[in-house]
């Protein structure tokens, strides 16, 4: 039997895959493609405040409820692994050592593609540290003298998923992706974080904007795809094609 194709996505905190990318894991999960999450932090001490508001929360008290969360909504997307880094929020340890966790995980895993967030957050500098690391962790893992002996990376493209404010983070998107048949599991998904529902119709409206974007893009006015939610991505590397379409 040939290896199952894998992917990986790099979520800066526990909650982060599920808003930006959670439609794509349970898309791919669904078509046989084994989804690695990695969560660097619970995001406890920035992104956890309906939790510090409650009498008597602790450190670690609300981590505990951030790994339950984010536990939940991984097995409402059929995520194949999720692990926790643990290395602390705002801001996150990134330094050699975690540097050397991740790039053992990419090379263990060898996705087919990698995800993280946009190159750039002035409102949380922990998202695009993140995927700073991640362009350096993918550098590292292609690397022949870094760990002799262990398998080396190819060139998986990383897709920089949606911020929340793109115009403010100069992410603009060139891959839309039709989530339709795994809307329900990423809503379900989104339910699960009890911490943050704030956000939970604000990235029901962005999946319902893009699947608009989906439909125009797909054919415009002259028929496009009917797509109700849609994801959308901007790839950091040049495609490789045998024809244009």
């Amino acid at each position: 039997m040939s290896d199952p194709q894998t992917a990986l996505v790099i979520s800066a905190h526990s909650a982060d895959f599920v808003w930006r990318c959670g439609g794509a894991i349970a898309l791919h999960q669904s078509k046989g493609v084994e989804v690695t999450v990695v969560c660097l932090s619970y995001g406890e001490r920035g992104e956890s405040a309906k939790l510090w508001k409650q009498k008597g929360m602790t450190l670690d008290k609300v981590k505990t409820e951030r790994r339950k969360e984010a536990e939940a909504a991984a097995s409402a997307l059929d995520v194949h692994d999720i692990q926790f880094f643990d290395v602390g929020d705002y801001p996150l340890d990134l330094g050699r050592e975690t540097q050397d966790r991740m790039v053992d995980v990419i090379r263990a895993v060898q996705p087919k593609w990698m995800m993280s967030h946009s190159k750039w957050d002035p409102y949380n500098t922990d998202h695009m540290y993140t995927t700073d690391f991640a362009l350096t962790c993918r550098m590292m893992a292609q690397a022949w003298g870094h760990n002799p002996g262990q398998k080396v990376l190819g060139a998986p493209q990383l897709y920089l998923f949606e911020p929340h404010q793109t115009e403010q983070m100069e992410w603009k998107p060139n891959v839309f992706l039709d989530i339709s048949e795994v809307w329900d599991k990423k809503r379900a998904a989104i339910e699960c974080m009890q911490g943050q529902e704030h956000l939970w119709d604000y990235y029901t409206n962005v999946a319902e904007n893009r699947g608009n974007h989906f439909r125009r893009n797909s054919g415009g006015m002259a028929g496009g795809r009917k797509a109700t939610h849609a994801e959308g991505f901007q790839m950091v590397f040049p495609q490789t094609v045998d024809e244009l379409v």
